[in-house]
């Protein structure tokens, strides 16, 4: 099995700096009229916004992140690899089809789930299978905690964008956890021991 290289390591860690600093600039440029519990970080990017250019910047810087992370996860299995990949397409793709500053829009919603499924299926689809030697972050059991974990965090947005409460907040909370896993998996490959483990564990 080849490892991950150094380099692995700077965009998967750039990836959940990027979200959470341009967010926070955005979120500033704002105003007291942006409420971070109950709107999202896709008003931030919407048309009209102040913080359009930035957060359209950051999108774009996302994905590349997600997509060069990908390249680089070489314990990880094919398949998650793509999912990662396809995931950061999806967040470029978003600059294409903006929210508006009120109310919702199809292509928007469409775009952005397609990248929530992909970044909380990229986990179970990655794990390796059949090795001897297994990353920690690559288990099959970790991963599939991992990809619940954010399946149940877009579950928890989609009923947050219908009820209304909180929206804001479970946005934050399942994008920062999908944008942290690849750096976690990045770590575990680069640090693990290379000790003989079950992939099952």
């Amino acid at each position: 099995m080849r490892r991950a290289p150094w380099w692995v390591l700077l965009p998967s860690a750039g990836a959940p700096l990027l979200l959470i600093g341009s967010s926070m600039f955005a979120q500033r440029m704002e105003g007291p009229a942006y409420n971070p519990v109950k709107d999202t970080i896709s008003v931030l990017a919407s048309h009209g916004a102040p913080g359009y250019w930035l957060m359209t910047g950051m999108l774009i810087a996302l994905g590349a992140c997600y997509m060069i992370t990908a390249h680089g996860l070489r314990e990880a299995a094919f398949p998650g690899r793509l999912a990662l990949a396809g995931g950061g397409i999806a967040a470029m793709a978003l600059t294409l089809a903006p929210a508006p500053l009120r109310g919702g829009a199809l292509g928007h919603g469409s775009v952005a789930a397609v990248g929530f499924v992909l970044l909380a299926a990229w986990p179970a689809l990655a794990a390796s299978r059949g090795q001897v030697i297994v990353p920690w972050g690559l288990r099959v059991k970790v991963s599939l905690v991992a990809s619940a974990v954010m399946a149940a965090g877009a579950l928890w947005f989609a009923v947050e964008l219908q009820v209304g409460h909180e929206p804001g907040i479970a946005e934050r909370a399942v994008t920062f956890a999908q944008a942290l896993w690849p750096l976690v998996v990045a770590v575990s490959c680069r640090v693990w021991a290379g000790g003989p483990v079950s992939p099952a564990t």
